[in-house]
């Protein structure tokens, strides 16, 4: 699986021939650049148009499955449970939809633009995520400091924070303990996150 960041909450997951995005950003977003390339599912967490661009990520007969809400899915070998949870991004209160996505072997937990410190009790019973894409910036998300009194609390094998600017995502590398270099992207497979715990990689747009 290749991960790669393309601002704001928006990130790629790819593997093999199949391609996911996760808060794809709208054309209408006036704070981030809109989703330039095709995928074959697109998660909308929130309907702001900085996150529900399901849309943007078509390219002619192409069109993506666009998931939006809460629920079971299963599309091609991909498996979804999604979970509402609070969020007041953009200082509205909102429901912000939480995916635990199973892909390419792997579990990716994306929380979307989530503000609340506690998740729906189904999440907290799951297994460990091996990925886990968290809001770290505040503004009606979580701050860095709860982002990972969070991430320990899930036992999250990798943490990609999104939402971020320069101040927050240091925050959030000073609350973890770490001191990485921001990647253009992440490629892993099964075996590269055994054995891991809390380790931060941080995406560059």
């Amino acid at each position: 699986m290749i991960l790669t960041f393309h601002e704001g909450a928006c990130v790629r997951a790819q593997a093999g021939d199949t391609t996911l995005v996760f808060g794809p950003v709208s054309k209408a977003s006036k704070r981030f650049k809109p989703v330039n390339f095709s995928a074959d599912v697109a998660f909308v967490s929130l309907n702001h148009p900085d996150m529900n661009g399901g849309g943007e990520a078509g390219r002619g007969d192409k069109q993506p499955f666009v998931i939006t809400g809460p629920g079971e899915y299963e599309v091609q070998d991909i498996t979804v449970a999604a979970f509402s949870a609070g969020s007041t991004y953009d200082g509205a209160q909102r429901i912000n939809t939480v995916y635990s996505v199973h892909f390419d072997g792997m579990s990716i937990l994306y929380l979307g633009a989530l503000g609340d410190t506690e998740l729906p009790r189904a999440i907290l019973e799951m297994d460990a995520p091996d990925v886990l894409i968290v809001p770290v910036g505040g503004e009606g998300t979580l701050s860095p400091a709860e982002a990972q009194k969070l991430a320990v609390k899930l036992e999250a094998k990798l943490i990609i924070p999104v939402l971020y600017d320069d101040k927050s995502v240091n925050q959030f590398l000073k609350e973890a303990g770490d001191d990485v270099k921001p990647a253009d992207k992440l490629t892993i497979k099964p075996r590269d996150v055994a054995g891991k715990e809390n380790e931060v990689v941080v995406l560059s747009a």
